[in-house]
């Protein structure tokens, strides 16, 4: 283990390359906490747009992140008590969601919020910036990347399985926005942690990438 007193597994990358499926994956191999510190960011930008507060509007976003009406309930994301996990999912709160999360005041505000997760017997935490920034000493530092085609693809496939129509030309694009932003932002990054694992799933099925990652688990004694 490291200096943490509670395990934290960390698992980083870009929207659609399978982060929260191998989350839950991993909470049910070890029994651990679960953080989505994306859906985090989501709820924030879903407040932000139900509060029709302007996205340059740095200390409502700062004050809303402080006090932010947010519970995990199962796989459930509620804000102010209302089941409202469909809708932090649209592409309109995506974007609103890459576009907050570049503030620095607003990362810092919901900080001190994504460390309170890490409580005993411990912690999968899956997001951006988990391995690099907010647990940079985890046990278990993981990265999956995929071409934007190909997640561009399975968002597609996501929304014909709900009954919603979509072009696959618009999401890919905004999904190359949303990396570039991301990519190139000044406050924590998206990139993998120096000693992070890297899977690439463009060619694997989640299946796959489940039982690869379950050695690592082995290999690490974070279960036996």
């Amino acid at each position: 283990m490291t200096q943490l007193s509670v395990p934290v597994i960390t698992i980083d990358g870009p929207s659609g390359v399978g982060k929260g499926t191998l989350a839950q994956f991993l909470t049910s191999k070890t029994r651990f906490h679960l953080l989505d510190s994306g859906a985090i960011y989501r709820a924030l930008a879903f407040g932000a747009v139900k509060n029709q507060l302007a996205l340059d509007d740095v200390p409502g976003l700062v004050a809303l992140a402080e006090t932010l009406p947010v519970e995990f309930v199962a796989t459930s994301i509620l804000y102010e008590g209302e089941d409202v996990t469909s809708k932090v999912r649209t592409e309109e709160v995506a974007g609103v969601a890459s576009t907050v999360a570049v503030i620095p005041e607003v990362r810092t505000a919901l900080m001190a919020r994504q460390k309170a997760f890490s409580e005993l017997p411990g912690l999968v935490a899956d997001g951006r910036d988990m391995g690099t920034v907010v647990f940079p000493e985890a046990d278990l530092k993981l990265y999956l990347t995929a071409s934007a085609e190909i997640r561009a693809e399975r968002r597609v496939n996501q929304l014909k399985n709900q009954g919603v129509s979509a072009s696959i030309h618009k999401i890919t694009r905004d999904i190359e926005e949303r990396d570039e932003r991301d990519l190139n932002r000044k406050t924590a990054p998206l990139k993998p942690a120096d000693d992070a694992i890297i899977v690439d799933t463009s060619n694997l099925n989640i299946e796959d990438v489940c039982r690869k990652v379950e050695s690592l688990l082995w290999d690490k004694g974070l279960i036996k």
